[in-house]
């Protein structure tokens, strides 16, 4: 292979809830010690949870597989109001890692469940993202993945429609959906703010800038990461090929064969070290090579972790 372009998209990785999310999990360790139970993957990238395990952190997908009276931290994708009360009930002494942003639209089910409207929730039934939203309202909420499925969609009163999305969703997939269901509900009400997380657009945007640019996409991320599969539909959206990949033992020499430029990105809950590694390996296969970044915005959100776990010296290490 001959000289090599690689373009890192910036932003790429980690996003402030992800990062919010893992450092609740780490904190609670350095101030409690193992065990500490965790429901659901904490964020959606086997390397992240695979480094929590080896720390002492136990995760389970299920709460009666945990003994009565622990600490249990809830993932990032949020949680039922039924699984909150389950917690309860078994005496768990709970963290909430849930990303603001999730917790936004459950306050926004809430609100729109509490008016009678019928909540259209765009998003993928299995993710737990959706799982956790649908447990505010079950009776008022339907989900809906597609345009399709807004064809077929009846409710009780037209007058009284709501549309909330899930946060790791394709912009262009989901500006699509919610243009139906305008078009089939003229009065449907939306969040004041829409739902994808600004990460989510961040790189999504970043991905459309770099397939102007480059011959090949690789993004970095776990097969379960809905927003890093989204990544790899938007570059291949764009007319330009893209490889989902969790590590550098991966990657595949023959891709490369007919690429000058390949543009390297990652979904929000995939570790830089991971990526530079790619980026290290791929360079190896060259003769000569070169790396730039290509910046679309600078992210500074940062978001404040619970109050038990701000100030350690207020924090018990007894109980």
């Amino acid at each position: 292979m001959n000289t090599l372009d690689l373009v890192l998209a910036r932003p790429r990785g980690f996003c402030a809830g992800v990062d919010r999310a893992i450092t609740i999990v780490e904190r609670t360790l350095d101030l409690y010690g193992p065990p500490i139970y965790v429901r659901h993957e904490i964020v959606h990238n086997p390397h992240v949870v695979e480094r929590l395990r080896k720390r002492g952190a136990i995760f389970v997908e299920e709460l009666n597989l945990i003994p009565e009276g622990s600490r249990v931290i809830f993932s990032a994708h949020g949680v039922s109001p039924a699984v909150r009360e389950e917690a309860k009930q078994r005496g768990f002494q709970v963290l909430d890692a849930t990303c603001p942003l999730v917790t936004k639209v459950h306050v926004e089910a809430q609100r729109y469940a509490k008016k009678g409207h019928t909540i259209v929730l765009i998003g993928h039934r299995e993710h737990v993202e959706v799982q956790g939203t649908l447990g505010e309202a079950p009776e008022r909420i339907v989900v809906v993945s597609d345009v399709n499925e807004v064809e077929s969609l009846e409710v009780p009163d037209t007058s009284k429609v709501a549309y909330l999305t899930q946060t790791t969703l394709s912009l262009d997939d989901t500006a699509a959906i919610v243009e139906a269901l305008k078009q089939k509900f003229p009065q449907i009400q939306g969040p004041p703010k829409e739902d994808i997380c600004y990460a989510t657009q961040n790189r999504q945007n970043a991905v459309k800038a770099m397939a102007h640019e480059v011959d090949l996409i690789l993004v970095v991320g776990a097969p379960n990461s809905s927003n890093t599969l989204r990544l790899v539909e938007v570059a291949q959206a764009s007319g330009v090929p893209a490889k989902r990949i969790e590590s550098a033992h991966e990657i595949e020499t023959d891709w490369f064969s007919n690429c000058q430029q390949i543009g390297v990105t990652a979904g929000a809950s995939a570790p830089e070290d991971i990526v530079q590694e790619i980026v290290e390996t791929v360079r190896r296969l060259a003769s000569q090579s070169r790396v730039r970044e290509l910046t679309l915005v600078e992210e500074n959100v940062i978001f404040a972790l619970p109050p038990e776990l701000r100030v350690p010296s207020t924090v018990s290490t007894t109980s």
